[in-house]
């Protein structure tokens, strides 16, 4: 049986992984924005720009909406969510490796101490 939820949070960091989506998010949490706007800072093909879209789009950060020849994106940051606690999961084991490591670091100091 396929997962669905493992399916979102792949498609997710998956498309967190790429320096171009993270900038084209960075810009539409800002506001809402045509194709061309959004394609404007990068020195790409419109081509290549809707295939970053449609990554995007397909980790469900992206909703697109068309008027006549107008295609506007807007940021969707709910499926961000389950990235968000499965790191706090990790955030938590590493919380509390590191603070078995402070304990035994302070340990091992009072002891050369005495």
């Amino acid at each position: 049986m396929v997962n669905n939820q493992n399916e979102q949070l792949d498609a997710v960091f998956h498309a967190l992984a790429d320096p171009t989506r993270r900038a084209m998010i960075a810009r539409l949490a800002q506001s809402p924005c045509g194709i061309t706007e959004l394609a404007a800072p990068f020195a790409m093909t419109l081509a290549a720009i809707s295939k970053h879209i449609k990554v995007l789009e397909g980790a469900g950060l992206v909703v697109r909406s068309v008027q006549g020849r107008n295609h506007t994106c807007q940021l969707d940051t709910r499926p961000m969510l389950g990235g968000i606690e499965w790191l706090r999961h990790y955030e938590q084991f590493w919380n509390q490796r590191l603070d078995a490591l402070a304990a035994a670091l302070l340990a091992e100091d009072q002891a050369g101490s005495d």
